[in-house]
């Protein structure tokens, strides 16, 4: 099964970093479920177009936050995670995109009440399902 990630040379990010958090993301919503295989190291190294180390890396790494299990001879699989964790990492992933979008409203010279405003009309297109 070919895995939803793209990677982008435009990005600020790393491919590592964009890949990691993208498979990351992919389970933590529950897009992957438990106990999908995940494509080999080799297999989506030739579908990314990047290095097999660059793979293993991330699938390590995702193996020691326990989102992952590897199983000898057998692939590499989404591990069980309890809603615990679950909510931890959306908490996490969801505080970062609003750190950096407040550090940039910052740059750019928003007021704190400009950004509110923003984040409320984003929620509401959001909710009737429109896009700014």
């Amino acid at each position: 099964m070919p895995l939803p990630v793209t990677v982008s040379n435009e990005s600020g990010k790393p491919m590592y970093q964009q890949i990691k958090e993208q498979i990351r993301e992919l389970i933590v919503s529950g897009t992957l479920q438990e106990g999908t295989l995940l494509p080999s190291i080799r297999e989506l190294s030739a579908d990314l177009s990047c290095s097999s180390i660059t793979i293993r890396r991330v699938y390590q790494d995702l193996e020691n936050e326990k989102l992952l299990v590897t199983r000898q001879g057998t692939g590499t699989f989404v591990a069980s995670v309890d809603e615990g964790d679950r909510s931890r990492y959306r908490s996490t992933a969801v505080a970062e995109a609003f750190k950096t979008a407040v550090e940039l409203g910052r740059r750019m010279q928003c007021a704190e009440d400009e950004m509110r405003k923003m984040v409320e009309d984003l929620l509401l297109a959001t909710r009737k399902g429109e896009t700014k």
